[in-house]
């Protein structure tokens, strides 16, 4: 009740954040004005906005079966966002009672949700960190991570639609490079990320006009597949969420144009 009572007091409510803004498209009610200002700026220039972040959640949960039918036990799921149904270790914990998820958030609200609802079944484990994907050090050494999941057997690293929170001065190379090192052989690294390149000139515009604080930044398929280089990219490689095992997701399948985010999943070789 403390750890509650502490994050939310550092929640500023007049900036608009993220995981908030995130909850708000996908239609939940854990926001505030400046998150649904911001959202609906956002909105303005790409009227499927809502439509994508649907789609980001249900490749999150598409992948999560997939790694867990694949044998893996153990997930770190950066930039969990507030939750909402069917989060990593709900999906993980119905193939396998005993599976391990670690979440990474920097928003407040979203430990205070976190820690009150993320709750596992008897035989796992589910633990709740507040740290910033840009200090992956700081993740990966964490006391905390480091008693929930064992870096002798392959983990599952989750950063789905977080990365474009990187700016280019801030190393988003680095960060990944950082997180790959320290994973053993056989391990996953799930992402997914806004990318522009289907959108027209004029949407463009309007989202850059949206970006007024430089936060965000978006990438091609290209840049996305170059950070991940490292890894053994799994068939379709580089692709549009939409199109991520399209014979498991519900129907009919959107345009890449109107969910303008594309995805990996690799394999640590």
């Amino acid at each position: 009740m403390a750890d509650r009572r502490h994050a939310l007091d550092r929640i500023d409510t007049t900036v608009a954040h993220p995981a908030r803004r995130y909850n708000y498209l996908l239609g939940g009610k854990d926001n505030f004005a400046a998150d649904r200002a911001s959202a609906e700026a956002i909105e303005r220039a790409m009227p499927t906005i809502r439509l994508a972040a649907r789609e980001n959640r249900e490749f999150l949960q598409r992948a999560v079966t997939f790694l867990a039918r694949q044998g893996i036990r153990q997930f770190l799921d950066i930039g969990t966002g507030i939750p909402s149904a069917d989060n990593t270790h709900e999906v993980a914990q119905r193939i396998d009672p005993a599976a391990r998820i670690v979440y990474v958030d920097n928003d407040p609200i979203v430990l205070a949700h976190a820690r009150a609802l993320l709750t596992s079944t008897p035989q796992g484990t589910t633990a709740y960190i507040d740290a910033d994907l840009r200090e992956p050090r700081g993740i990966l050494d964490d006391a905390e991570v480091r008693a929930t999941l064992d870096f002798t057997r392959p983990i599952a690293v989750m950063l789905v639609a977080v990365l474009h929170f990187v700016r280019d001065d801030e190393d988003p190379q680095g960060v990944v490079d950082t997180i790959v090192d320290a994973l053993p052989p056989g391990s996953y690294v799930v992402a997914s990320h806004s990318t522009w390149e289907y959108l027209s000139a004029e949407a463009i515009e309007k989202l850059e006009a949206a970006n007024g604080d430089g936060r965000f930044r978006a990438r091609t398929g290209e840049q996305l597949g170059h950070l991940f280089r490292r890894l053994e990219l799994l068939e379709p490689g580089v692709q549009s969420v939409a199109r991520w095992w399209p014979e498991e997701a519900s129907q009919p399948r959107p345009a890449i144009e109107d969910v303008a985010f594309n995805a990996i999943v690799g394999r640590v070789r």
